[in-house]
């Protein structure tokens, strides 16, 4: 009885490593789809004649203004809140 050795295994095969894609040539970019831009509503400006009362020769504030940023920046009012456009500075009130 003579005994056989096994057949060496094979060596590992090498997976072929792929080559970095080359860049495309200059002038030839790849052209995005265009992204549809949402209409804007205009911006409304307030009247400043909205934002004063004349009372014969006196002029008084109706809204009332910024703790942060001083004279001249009224306080936006919503329904539960009065907030600064300027520096974002908010109030909220009790209702």
């Amino acid at each position: 009885m003579s005994k056989q050795q096994p057949a060496p295994a094979p060596p590992p095969a090498k997976t072929p490593v792929p080559a970095p894609a080359a860049p495309p040539p200059a002038g030839t970019e790849e052209k995005k789809p265009e992204k549809k831009e949402k209409p804007k509503a205009p911006k409304r400006r307030i009247q400043v004649w909205k934002l004063y009362k004349l009372e014969g020769e006196k002029a008084t504030r109706l809204r009332r203004e910024c703790p942060r940023c001083g004279r001249g920046y009224f306080m936006a009012e919503h329904k539960n809140r009065l907030s600064c456009g300027n520096c974002g500075y908010t109030m909220y009130t009790k209702s």
